[in-house]
């Protein structure tokens, strides 16, 4: 197999659902030869070890260890899904307090064991939050870490799909911002079906008004959903997306999607959100983004919403203050 890096990809929570596809992903998808799995149930782990072993994949050292210095030792990329996981009736923010302490560990478990990490992506949820804790304690750069926002994407695509009975590669540029979270703002204005603009459909027998209000009703419970329909959260889409942004700044297929990123402009400011980005060697970039008043409404409601949950990490305890964050990341202004 030909590879794009021999540099170090530590897969965390790789006992699990998520990361076990994770780590298959990652192989198929040829994305390095060298890969690490971490996890500290440790049955659980071989298994995973021992299932990718018999893959009989060609040319990649697989290892696996429940100790966290040796995994993050030399990792140059990490993806983290090791937090718990939602299980039916919870939302991401029922997670909040079990998993912000899990990405504070991470985050200083980064900054002394693999300081020149050069990109993370951080899946556990709420993953706006979880991934802003692992930014501030690892004392990396904004554009080194990455969330999992992708997700509610990709479904208004598949919702929009199933609508028109069309094939998903006939919707084009899906897209939602803000809170990854039933709070986010899902945008109309960005997306074409069959190279028509979305936003000239709604208000029409093809699509009308109160059909769109229940496709972004599916939309932000798609998480919800499959539990409902499997018994367990998502573990298929969130591995195989998560892995295609770790890809992109591996410096392969470029990033299609949305993904969660520190923001700092002049109306959005200490948060990790959806955002319109890039994502390459050099880390994560914001772009311009830009919608209807509609839109940009439920854009700053999901703000307020993602600042709400910031703030009550703070009060926590997990977090600092704000004013406190650049004595702890200089990276953070």
């Amino acid at each position: 197999m030909e590879f794009l890096t021999n540099e170090k990809l530590t897969i965390v929570g790789a006992a699990g659902m998520i990361g076990s596809n994770m780590a298959q992903t990652a192989i198929m998808m040829g994305l390095t030869d060298n890969i690490c799995l971490y996890d500290p149930y440790a049955p659980g782990l071989e298994g995973v070890a021992e299932e990718l072993f018999h893959c009989g994949f060609e040319g990649v050292n697989i290892t696996f260890t429940s100790d966290i210095k040796e995994a993050l030792t030399g990792a140059k990329y990490i993806v983290n899904s090791g937090g718990a996981a939602r299980k039916a009736g919870m939302t991401r923010e029922d997670l909040l307090k079990g998993n912000a302490a899990i990405a504070e560990e991470f985050g200083k478990n980064v900054k002394t064991y693999c300081p020149d990490v050069k990109h993370i992506v951080v899946i556990f949820n709420p993953a706006d939050i979880t991934g802003l804790i692992t930014l501030l304690y690892s004392g990396l750069k904004p554009g080194q870490v990455t969330t999992l926002a992708a997700l509610d994407s990709t479904r208004l695509r598949s919702e929009l799909a199933k609508h028109f009975g069309i094939s998903m590669d006939a919707v084009e540029n899906c897209r939602t911002y803000g809170g990854h979270g039933e709070q986010m703002a899902v945008f109309a204005s960005t997306a074409k079906v069959n190279g028509k603009a979305l936003t000239d459909i709604i208000g029409t027998d093809a699509l009308t008004k109160e059909q769109w209000a229940e496709i972004q009703q599916k939309v932000t419970k798609g998480g919800a959903n499959i539990i409902n329909l499997r018994g367990r959260s998502s573990f298929q889409s969130p591995a195989y997306v998560s892995i295609e942004m770790i890809g992109a700044a591996m410096g392969g297929k470029a990033f299609r999607w949305p993904a969660g990123t520190y923001v700092s402009n002049d109306k959005y400011d200490h948060i990790m959100m959806a955002w319109e980005t890039s994502i390459d060697t050099e880390g994560c970039h914001c772009a311009a983004l830009s919608g209807t008043a509609e839109e940009q409404a439920a854009l700053d409601k999901s703000y307020e919403h993602l600042c709400a949950l910031r703030d009550e990490v703070i009060a926590m305890g997990v977090l600092p203050t704000i004013d406190q964050w650049h004595s702890i990341n200089p990276n953070i202004d």
